[in-house]
């Protein structure tokens, strides 16, 4: 097995939602605002390699919505999915699982594409499989008002009408459950139902793509929890749980939305489970 970080691209999001009540006078600290108080967010996915196997997780907002849509998120940098796996040495079309922790469309816009005349919409991995699960499937494709902006039609539908829609099966009877895909699964409810938080098992070492978990380095205290989550309680429970373990067993965070910071684990303090070290990807596993 072999993985890759693949940037797909940054924007900005305001940084009073990312991090619900915690004052701002605290989250800059760590997650500085620009003018209009947005701060840096990434789309950072990961690429298994696996055998016969070419696994993607997540793979960012794509590019077919309209200006005005892109106008909300303030895009920067230069990152692309094309241009990443192209400096990796695949294609698109070189992948055979596209697995979305969540239907949100900062995790699972690239999944469509307009079709060659703009007239519709097309899967924009033909040779893939698409996962998520039945609970969320059918929460995103009957949203609430919360989260409706979120869950964007032209996203889903189309993976279904391809014939390329999978379901990942559920017991229920683990804290990490076994999945097709070579990789655990921890299920958590709180900032959507249902998000899938996978952790996987690379050169002896626990790697745990946080997805919208932990979003970034400045939400890794109990009570920094996005005012995006639908049922905040449930997270800080979800959270208090993950932090223990993940501490107890040093576990590596990757991190999909911090523009800046790749892995990280955390420690035990007398204030609660906190950041230990930063790492890059390439510091850990590819080191000169």
């Amino acid at each position: 097995m072999t993985i890759y970080p693949v940037e797909t691209g940054n924007f900005k999001l305001d940084g009073g939602a990312m991090f619900g009540v915690v004052p701002k006078s605290i989250w800059t600290r760590t997650n500085p605002a620009d003018a209009n108080n947005m701060i840096d967010i990434a789309a950072r996915c990961l690429l298994i390699e696996d055998k016969e196997r070419l696994i993607l997780i997540d793979n960012g907002m794509g590019n077919k919505q309209s200006e005005k849509f892109f106008g909300y998120y303030y895009q920067w940098g230069n990152h692309t999915l094309d241009s990443s796996l192209k400096k990796l040495g695949f294609h698109r079309d070189d992948i055979t699982d596209v697995f979305m922790t969540h239907l949100h469309f900062d995790h699972c816009g690239g999944s469509i594409q307009w079709n060659s005349d703009k007239t519709g919409y097309e899967p924009a991995f033909k040779n893939a499989r698409f996962w998520t699960n039945e609970n969320h499937w059918d929460w995103a494709t009957n949203p609430n008002a919360r989260e409706k902006a979120s869950f964007l039609k032209e996203n889903l539908l189309p993976m279904q009408e391809s014939g390329q829609l999978n379901f990942v099966q559920r017991n229920d009877t683990a804290f990490l459950e076994e999945s097709e895909l070579g990789f655990d699964i921890l299920f958590v409810d709180g900032h959507t139902e249902k998000q899938m938080i996978p952790h996987i098992r690379y050169k002896e070492k626990y790697i745990v793509f946080m997805a919208d978990l932990i979003p970034t380095v400045g939400h890794i205290p109990l009570p920094y929890v996005m005012g995006y989550d639908t049922r905040p309680l449930l997270t800080l429970n979800e959270k208090a749980d993950f932090l223990n373990t993940v501490a107890e067993n040093k576990y590596l965070l990757f991190f999909e939305h911090d523009a800046h910071n790749e892995l990280c684990t955390l420690k035990k303090t007398e204030k609660g489970v906190r950041l230990d070290k930063l790492f890059s990807f390439n510091e850990i596993f590819n080191p000169q």
